[in-house]
């Protein structure tokens, strides 16, 4: 098992949809990075046992947190608590790059 990832090595982009790759996964927690281009979105959705948040390495995001809509930009971190609606939707002129971590792991 790779104990030590570069996160630059898991960064990615697709046309029809925004762009994840798993970095750690294991019963407790899984990692991952989620890049969106302009305009891209991941609708809003719930996990209901489980905990979320989003590190934000590059670019800004338009987030929904239950009823409301916030921005986050580089360097900030954006809480989902179990059971709270969210997503994110990247409305700049350059990639949104998130680091992700979700617990426990779906």
């Amino acid at each position: 098992m790779e104990l030590v990832k570069t996160l630059q090595d898991h960064v990615g982009a697709k046309p029809e949809k925004f762009f994840k790759d798993t970095l750690f996964h294991s019963e407790a927690l899984l990692i991952g990075v989620n890049c969106l281009e302009p305009g891209q979105v991941q609708k809003p959705h719930e996990h209901a046992d489980q905990d979320k948040f989003y590190y934000v390495v590059a670019g800004e995001g338009n987030f929904w947190l239950g009823e409301a809509r916030v921005t986050a930009v580089t360097g900030q971190i954006v809480w989902a608590p179990a059971g709270m609606v969210h997503g994110v939707q990247n409305d700049g002129q350059e990639r949104l790059t998130l680091l992700v971590g979700i617990a426990p792991a779906p």
